[in-house]
């Protein structure tokens, strides 16, 4: 069921009631089975949000908002709990590059997208908030997420090289010091590792093969800031490296793509067990099956949908579409050797875009 919200004027065949109470904030009508779709007008400013947690208060599950563009969804994250300091408001972030990039999203981004995505269908409460443009991108599949989380607790078992190959599948870089979401380093029996979705970097401390303590510590000056009993570690990426990955990563891109693979710099990397720059936007080619934001989605959700979405929807698939018929003719031009300094996008059909008709 959704709601679409706007400033235009009611149709003439409201009744007055109904009219009346469309019009207030205080009591937004929601949709019902018998009408799934309703329209909520006249909401000026901050009445929209005002609006929003009054039915994401009253609806018995998750309330899903879908904004035209990330500054919307920005400017509804910092309104929402205003009006309802106690409503949950989740966000899940944009990448923040342009379709084809031959660069990838920070490692931040990274880890706030992963972190709500294993915990969303667990979400019985709240307002999830996000762009149109963000909720067209495929995922990666949602067992996949799940799979490749573990917890580790205090007086567990843990093999150092076994938790080395496993957590650089996952896309964990190995480095001297741990300063960002997603590095790891082994120091003798210290393994210091800044999970996705953590605020701060954590330490373990094994004994012989047993994990004797686990603490946060502070990235500069290294020194130990508390201590806890078990911790989380969920993929630092949303591909993934492993060898079967990797060999479903060359078998979809000869699919794909025409000319020599091994002339492009971005399936060689990939070959090594290397994640280039740009990498995220061939996720579905490391997957036999990928999935959208709705297979994440708890059930019985309530559908927001505010202003120029479809529009904003339409403007950024043409963009997509646009820049990867022109990546590709450069490619093509080039014989891969070059595309802004990488090689052919994937092309904009269902295995990369979901359909926004999925969310009514």
């Amino acid at each position: 069921m959704s709601a679409n919200l706007s400033e235009s004027a009611t149709s003439d065949s409201a009744s007055v009631t109904e009219h009346l109470a469309r019009q207030s904030p205080l009591c937004p009508i929601p949709p019902t089975v018998g009408q799934p779709i309703r329209y909520w007008t006249q909401l000026f400013g901050a009445a929209r949000s005002l609006a929003i947690t009054g039915a994401a208060r009253e609806h018995p599950g998750l309330t899903v908002l879908v904004c035209a563009d990330s500054g919307a969804a920005a400017q509804f994250e910092v309104e929402l709990p205003f009006f309802a300091p106690d409503l949950p408001v989740l966000h899940l972030p944009d990448w923040e590059t342009l379709p084809y990039d031959r660069f990838s999203p920070f490692q931040d981004i990274i880890s706030e997208r992963i972190a709500l995505l294993a915990r969303l269908d667990g979400c019985e409460r709240g307002c999830l908030v996000i762009a149109v443009n963000t909720l067209l991108h495929r995922l990666a599949p949602r067992p996949w997420i799940q799979g490749q989380s573990f917890v580790l607790k205090v007086g567990q078992r843990l093999d150092r090289e076994a938790f080395r190959k496993r957590v650089q599948e996952a896309g964990y870089r190995y480095v001297p010091q741990v300063v960002d979401h997603g590095d790891f380093a082994l120091r003798g029996s210290l393994i210091d590792v800044f999970p996705m979705g953590a605020t701060e970097p954590f330490r373990i401390d094994l004994f012989g093969d047993e994990i004797e303590s686990l603490r946060l510590f502070n990235i500069e000056t290294q020194r130990s800031t508390g201590e806890v009993t078990q911790i989380e570690i969920m993929p630092a990426r949303e591909i993934p490296l492993t060898p079967d990955a990797i060999a479903t990563f060359k078998r979809n891109w000869r699919a794909s793509f025409e000319g020599r693979p091994n002339a492009s710099p971005i399936f060689e990397d990939v070959a090594q067990g290397l994640a280039p720059a740009g990498i995220e936007y061939y996720l579905p080619l490391f997957f036999e099956t990928v999935s959208t934001l709705f297979d994440y989605l708890p059930a019985n959700c309530l559908f927001l949908l505010d202003g120029m979405v479809s529009s904003s929807a339409e403007g950024f698939l043409h963009t997509v579409g646009a820049r990867s018929t022109s990546g590709r003719l450069s490619a093509r031009a080039a014989h891969w050797r070059v595309w802004s300094s990488g090689v052919a996008p994937m092309p904009p059909h269902e295995k990369t875009m979901s359909p926004l008709a999925k969310a009514s």
